[in-house]
C-alpha cells in the first residue's frame, strides 16, 4: 500500500494485518478516524504492538483520515459551520451559552444538590429528539447514569406539552448505569459502537451525557496519595468523551459535583471536583445555583468565545423554562 488515498478500511494501513485489525476492533479501534486521533500508548495497549509500530500505523491513519495536518483559518471555519446547537427550554440559558448546548464541545454543569444539574440532562434528552427546526438535533441520546437519577416518568412530563409520543421518546433514549469510575470509562467505547450502529437510522446518536462525571471518581480515591491517579484516570477520560464529539459531531453534557473550599474568605467558597484536568478539558462551564422556589440561576464561568454573565430559569413540572 503506498497510495494513502487507497486506504478504505484499518486493514489497509500499512503495518496492520488481519491479526493486528482484529486486536484494533476488538478495542474499538475499528475506523480509520478513531486510530487517526490515539495516542501510540493506547494503541501499543490494546493491540500489543511496539510504539514505533503504533506510531507508523497512527501517522498512516492521520494522512488517510486528513487529520493533523496545519489549515488555514477559513477551512475551519468551513468545518465550524457543522457544529449544530441543542436548545435547553431557556431562551435565557441558550442566549448564556451562545445559542444552546454546542456540539464537538463538553458542556459541564455543576452546583449543589437540587440546583437544577440533571433536570437540565433530562430536558435534553427529550429536546434533542425534536426536529432542528424546533431547537433539536433530530437524533437520540445515550445517558451514562453514575448515581442513579435517570427517571423515565420525568421524561415523559418533559415530552408531553412538546407533543411526542411516549414509547418513542424512550426509546431513542440509551441508558447505561456505571457502577465504578472503571466501567464509566468502558462505557464511552460502549457509546461509540452503538453510534456506529445508530449513524444511518433516522434518529443517530447527537448527544452523551453523563450524570455525574466525578461521583465514582470522588468515591473511590479518597486521600491526597491517590490523587495523581485519580486525575490521570479522569483526563483520558474527559478525552475520550472530546473524541466522541468530534468524531460524531455529538454534544456531550456532563453534570459535576461540587465541594466546599473553607480557606475562603471571599466570595463563593464552592468549587467543582476534578480541578485543573476538567476545567480545562471541557468547553463551557456553568455554575449552577437555586434561587427562591422554582427559580435557578446559570453563571458561565468559562467558554472560548462567550462572556461571562447569568441566566435566570425555571424547573417546572413540564420541564426546563424561562423565567
Amino acid at each position: 500500500m503506498t497510495n494513502d488515498d487507497e486506504i478504505m478500511f484499518i486493514e489497509d494501513i500499512p503495518g496492520v494485518g488481519p491479526a493486528t485489525a482484529e486486536k484494533l476492533r476488538d478495542a474499538g479501534y475499528d475506523t480509520i478516524e478513531a486510530i487517526a486521533v490515539a495516542s501510540p500508548s493506547e494503541l501499543v495497549a490494546a493491540a500489543e504492538l511496539g510504539e514505533p509500530t503504533a506510531a507508523k500505523i497512527i501517522n498512516a491513519a492521520r494522512k488517510a483520515a486528513d487529520i493533523g495536518n496545519f489549515e488555514i483559518g477559513s477551512e475551519i471555519l468551513e468545518r465550524r459551520k457543522l457544529v449544530e446547537r441543542l436548545k435547553t427550554g431557556s431562551e435565557a440559558v441558550d442566549t448564556l451559552l451562545g445559542g444552546g448546548v454546542e456540539t464537538q464541545s463538553i458542556t459541564e454543569v455543576y452546583g449543589e444538590y437540587g440546583s437544577g444539574k440533571t433536570q437540565i440532562a433530562h430536558q435534553l434528552c427529550v429536546n434533542v429528539q425534536l426536529p432542528k427546526e424546533e431547537g433539536g438535533l433530530d437524533g437520540s441520546v445515550i445517558v451514562i447514569d453514575t448515581e442513579n437519577t435517570f427517571r423515565p416518568n420525568r421524561i415523559l412530563q418533559m415530552a408531553s406539552p412538546l407533543g411526542l409520543e411516549e414509547k418513542e421518546v424512550l426509546n431513542n433514549i440509551r441508558v447505561a448505569r456505571a457502577y465504578n469510575s472503571n466501567h464509566q470509562i468502558l462505557l464511552v467505547d460502549k457509546a461509540s459502537e452503538v453510534t456506529k450502529e445508530l449513524k444511518e437510522s433516522d434518529k443517530p446518536v447527537r448527544l452523551l451525557i453523563v450524570d455525574s462525571l466525578t461521583a465514582h471518581f470522588r468515591a473511590e480515591y479518597v486521600g491526597r496519595g491517590t490523587l495523581a491517579d485519580r486525575q490521570q484516570k479522569l483526563n483520558k477520560h474527559m478525552h475520550s468523551l472530546v473524541r466522541f464529539g468530534d468524531l460524531y459531531n455529538a454534544a456531550i453534557f456532563i453534570t459535576n459535583q461540587v465541594m466546599s473550599k473553607p480557606d475562603t474568605f471571599f466570595g463563593d467558597p464552592t468549587r467543582p471536583i476534578g480541578g485543573h484536568i476538567v476545567g480545562h478539558t471541557a468547553t463551557y462551564r456553568v455554575y449552577l445555583r437555586r434561587s427562591k422556589g422554582e427559580k435557578r440561576i446559570a453563571r458561565l464561568v468559562d467558554s472560548p468565545n462567550m462572556p461571562e454573565g447569568e441566566a435566570i430559569f425555571k424547573v417546572t413540572t413540564d420541564g426546563i423554562k424561562d423565567e
